[in-house]
């Protein structure tokens, strides 16, 4: 189901659901039932916030296997969002939730201002199944164990996903241009390097820091 659900105010609803969160953070299946809206741009677009920071332990982990899931499920013509109770049960630190509320406010904000319906037809329904497959793997490369690798694909997904949910085919379309440029540098490294590719890649991250 394409999500026509404005986004306006969605990052400041992060930030109510971290502020009030309870001391001890809330369960995957809290967090989700505090968003409202079920539909898959929306929960995607929350999840993959915390994947995008970097330092930011444990979080990325807890969202990718389930973003994964609900990436499959858009590409199975999927009506709308499910997530099975083993995945409901994981647990995010209220700390994990602030720093998600903020970062998605400082690096996304402007991004969720700007958004608006054009180029319709890429996040259509015959395209959205596509996407998905597509989320699909951004989802898998997030779980290749290197040190802040999650950044580029979780980037990704933040904005194909608030193209999807605000039907705007220019962000799905970036969204898609970055991640898939991504797996290629990662197929093309790992093609080239083999196991020395993790120690190119971790050099590589550093000399930008």
């Amino acid at each position: 189901m394409t999500d026509t659900t404005s986004p306006r105010g969605l990052i400041g609803t992060l930030e109510l659901i971290a502020d009030t969160a309870p001391d001890d953070g809330l369960s995957l299946g809290e967090f989700v039932d505090a968003l409202g809206e079920q539909a898959f741009g929306v929960i995607l677009f929350a999840m993959a916030l915390p994947v995008c920071i970097p330092f930011l332990y444990g979080v990325p982990q807890v969202m990718a296997l389930p973003m994964m899931a609900l990436s499959a499920q858009m590409a199975m013509g999927r009506p709308e969002p499910w997530l099975p109770a083993s995945f409901k049960a994981r647990r995010i630190e209220k700390s994990g939730l602030v720093r998600m509320a903020r970062g998605g406010r400082k690096w996304f904000g402007w991004l969720e201002a700007l958004a608006r319906p054009r180029l319709t037809g890429l996040s259509g329904p015959t395209a959205e199944r596509l996407v998905g497959a597509i989320f699909v793997l951004f989802c898998a490369s997030i779980l290749v164990p290197l040190p802040l690798t999650n950044s580029t694909p979780g980037v990704a997904l933040v904005i194909g996903s608030l193209g999807l949910l605000t039907r705007d085919g220019l962000l799905v379309l970036a969204g898609l241009v970055l991640g898939i440029a991504w797996i290629a540098l990662l197929i093309t490294l790992f093609s080239f390097f083999g196991g020395a590719a993790a120690d190119v890649l971790k050099d590589f991250i550093r000399s930008l820091l």
